[in-house]
């Protein structure tokens, strides 16, 4: 779907519910950020964000438990719900949102290939992650996992979100 459709769609959801949003981006490192930023009035709900692209930023920063890294890798369903979980508390927002996955072109492994990432947002609710296999060159995968994050926290802000994992 189209990334300035989901940011609208995401945006006045935000907006309705009084809400603020946060995010943390790897692989992505700031295009959900600059996407939620070009919706004018942004600044109403968008609090910030952290691009960690390193382990140890993911750590420092987001507080994502070195022992989820090990165990579980960078590119992992527990890594994003750290990181989404992180963010929000870090920068005191409703909504934290996270992308972490392999774009490309190179990367990959046979366990995680080109085009895995996951997204989460961690939210009043609770948190959910979701896994995503995208197709294309490294800019068509950051554009989609942009695409997939903006989705899934319009689901959390309307209350529709559930864990497809």
């Amino acid at each position: 779907m189209n990334v300035q459709i989901l940011t609208r769609r995401a945006a006045r959801l935000l907006q309705q519910a009084h809400a603020t949003v946060a995010v943390a981006e790897s692989c992505t490192a700031g295009m959900l950020g600059a996407a939620l930023t070009a919706y004018a009035g942004s600044s109403a709900f968008f609090r910030g964000g952290v691009i960690a692209y390193a382990n140890d930023v993911k750590q420092a920063l987001l507080r994502v438990p070195a022992r989820t890294l090990e165990a579980h890798g960078a590119v992992s369903g527990q890594t994003a719900k750290a990181m989404a979980a992180g963010v929000r508390r870090l920068v005191g927002a409703e909504y934290g949102v996270a992308i972490t996955g392999v774009a490309g072109s190179g990367g990959g492994t046979r366990r995680k290939p080109v085009g895995t990432v996951w997204t989460g947002v961690a939210g009043p609710a609770g948190a959910v992650v979701r896994l995503h296999h995208f197709k294309g060159a490294r800019a068509a995968v950051r554009r989609q996992a942009v695409a997939a994050a903006l989705l899934l926290l319009a689901e959390a802000v309307s209350g529709r979100m559930s864990d497809d994992t």
